[in-house]
């Protein structure tokens, strides 16, 4: 079952010719969800051939504006073109004021309930949970109130070991059951324990997203050993200094991050608008942790 991220947006505060600011789009299993939404969000989608009709809820980490000021038009986008559906969007409390009050001035009418969770940024919170995953907040430390998003899949079903069952002629009605746990009586009232019919489940698999914060060991416990983290690196470590005085984290600092988490891969995104080439950005973090990667517009990271 898919489990990847798309990246839409990737540069920090101001947006490049070539970069734009912070969006990606998160798939667990064909739910789709939108992890903030800076400006040109909607156009991003339309170029990497993302339906936003698919979305299922937005998750947004803070109120600065390259992480939110794409959502009044996508939503607007959105009622546009019918979607009759519920949308979630969980965010900073003030957030659902500011998208009211945008609509109300506007003249704006939505035809699809929009149900806001406000985050809360004291400590880790289960935002979120259904039959395939569930969320978790966690506070990060930014100039302003932020959050931190941890998305980890529910167990999934047993696998049918196709071979055993064929062997004693299964009938196919009774997969669905074998795959819930439950043994199998044939004809003779023999039992046939699950364990020998089935595989057992695939592994949880989790992906953590760090937006803008400055470096601060204690986090690594809400993200211990996520199988992919995206770790915002607005600065080479030389500008240590600016990071620290601007709450934000250098290339060198996120691979420190994921190597004392313990996870498996490690995503560098929200780079500053000085830096044209990102090679040295990555190459810094490699230093550190091999597996760092460049979240490069229009990329899609998976998780195994």
């Amino acid at each position: 079952m898919p489990f990847y991220v798309t990246i839409l947006g990737c540069s920090s505060a101001t947006p490049t010719i070539d970069r734009h600011p912070s969006a990606q789009v998160l798939n667990i299993r064909d739910t789709l969800m939108l992890i903030d939404c800076g400006e040109a969000t909607q156009n991003q989608m339309l170029h990497y051939r993302i339906p936003h009709s698919r979305l299922s809820c937005i998750f947004i980490s803070h109120l600065h504006g390259d992480h939110y000021l794409g959502l009044n038009g996508l939503l607007a986008t959105i009622n546009f073109q019918g979607r009759s559906l519920p949308l979630d969007i969980y965010g900073p409390e003030p957030l659902e004021k500011m998208m009211l009050d945008h609509f109300r001035f506007s003249g704006t009418h939505l035809k699809f309930p929009l149900r806001f969770h406000a985050t809360q940024t004291e400590r880790r919170e289960k935002i979120l949970e259904n039959d395939k995953l569930e969320v978790f907040s966690f506070p990060l430390q930014h100039r302003i109130d932020t959050t931190g998003f941890l998305f980890r899949e529910k167990i999934g079903l047993r696998h049918i070991n196709v071979e055993a069952c064929e062997a004693l002629n299964i009938p196919f009605v009774h997969y669905q059951d074998l795959k819930e746990g439950q043994d199998y009586k044939d004809e003779q009232g023999v039992i046939h324990m699950n364990h020998t019919l089935t595989f057992p489940p695939s592994e949880v698999r989790s992906y953590a997203y760090v937006s803008d914060t400055r470096f601060f060991p204690e986090l690594a416990e809400e993200i211990a050993n996520a199988d992919m983290l995206y770790h915002e690196s607005t600065f080479l470590h030389e500008l240590k200094e600016r990071a620290e005085e601007t709450f934000h984290t250098t290339a060198l600092d996120a691979a420190r991050m994921a190597k004392i988490a313990g996870v498996k891969k490690l995503i560098l995104g929200h780079f500053s608008a000085r830096y044209r080439d990102l090679t040295p950005l990555l190459n810094e973090a490699q230093t550190l942790f091999e597996n760092s990667h460049l979240a490069i517009e229009g990329s899609r990271f998976s998780v195994d």
